[in-house]
């Protein structure tokens, strides 16, 4: 068994995010995230702290909007709406869960594509089933640049997903099914889950509960990636993957934390500095 590091994995891509960072400044160009979070809740709050964590070690500008609860949804479309049209910010980043009263599709919909770093919004997400992507989904792709550094061949493969979100498991599919793998997304509705799950050669965790992945639920010397992120019986993080029970049977397993989480806060780095330089390509072209 071997642990595959996110947080090696995430240097990794934010030391070229730097980069380009870097060479972006050396042209007058800042980039530069703008993150709304509306309300008090506290994972929230430690997400978007991590989020402008991460933007400060990689040089990119962020700005928080913290609204209160009570935000109405035309006040936060209005919000968005003035950060559409302001040229200094290059990608747009709010906070999910939002509060009930807001409709979070309204919210996705109303950020411009081209901001869109989060991959959420309708044109982006047909962009990237048909190949086209400009900007790939942060977890989903965390995953693919995992399992790349670590050199996990996806092609001819049987991934088995267990979870059809449109954050996670949807996205996930459509990026291993582009690297040539087979796929089967599982859900509520799946029969014969444990089967199911056993078949996989690369089986991918994404449905939030806690220690749902048994090891008979796993072949010997599968992969095994956990997205979930949730807290046990004592209050201790954990994922999708009762780990220590499935740790022996996995070929690769991530940890968590450490695991995935990193990477999706590396990859929207990467989205936003790709969001920049188009955005810029015409200030860089005369440089």
């Amino acid at each position: 068994m071997k642990i595959i590091d996110g947080k090696s994995t995430a240097f990794e891509t934010c030391e070229k995010v730097r980069l380009r960072v870097d060479s972006l400044l050396k042209s007058g160009v800042e980039p530069c995230l703008a993150v709304i979070i509306v309300g008090d809740d506290p994972a929230s709050r430690v997400y978007v702290n991590n989020k402008k964590k991460k933007c400060a070690a990689v040089g990119i500008k962020s700005l928080e909007f913290a609204l209160p609860a009570k935000t109405t949804q035309g006040e936060l479309l209005e919000l968005i709406e003035q950060l559409n049209k302001n040229s200094l910010v290059n990608g747009i980043l709010c906070q999910l869960p939002l509060p009930e009263h807001i409709d979070e599709k309204a919210v996705i919909e109303a950020i411009d594509p081209q901001k869109d770093v989060d991959c959420f919004c309708d044109v982006n997400v047909g962009k990237l089933w048909t190949g086209n992507a400009v900007f790939l989904p942060c977890t989903p792709a965390g995953v693919m640049e995992m399992l790349r550094q670590y050199n996990i061949e996806v092609s001819g493969k049987n991934c088995v997903i267990v979870g059809r979100s449109n954050i996670v498991g949807k996205p996930l599919a459509a990026l291993m099914l582009q690297k040539n793998a087979t796929v089967t997304v599982c859900h509520s509705k799946t029969r014969e889950l444990a089967s199911v799950c056993r078949s996989a050669d690369i089986l991918v965790a994404a449905v939030g509960r806690a220690k749902f992945i048994t090891a008979d639920m796993v072949r010997e010397n599968a992969v095994v990636i956990d997205v979930g992120i949730n807290r046990d019986e004592n209050g201790k993080l954990c994922g999708d993957v009762d780990f220590d029970a499935v740790k022996d049977k996995a070929s690769f397993i991530t940890p968590v934390p450490g695991g995935c989480g990193p990477m999706t806060i590396a990859m929207l780095m990467q989205n936003t500095v790709k969001a920049c330089e188009i955005q810029n390509k015409g200030v860089l072209k005369n440089e």
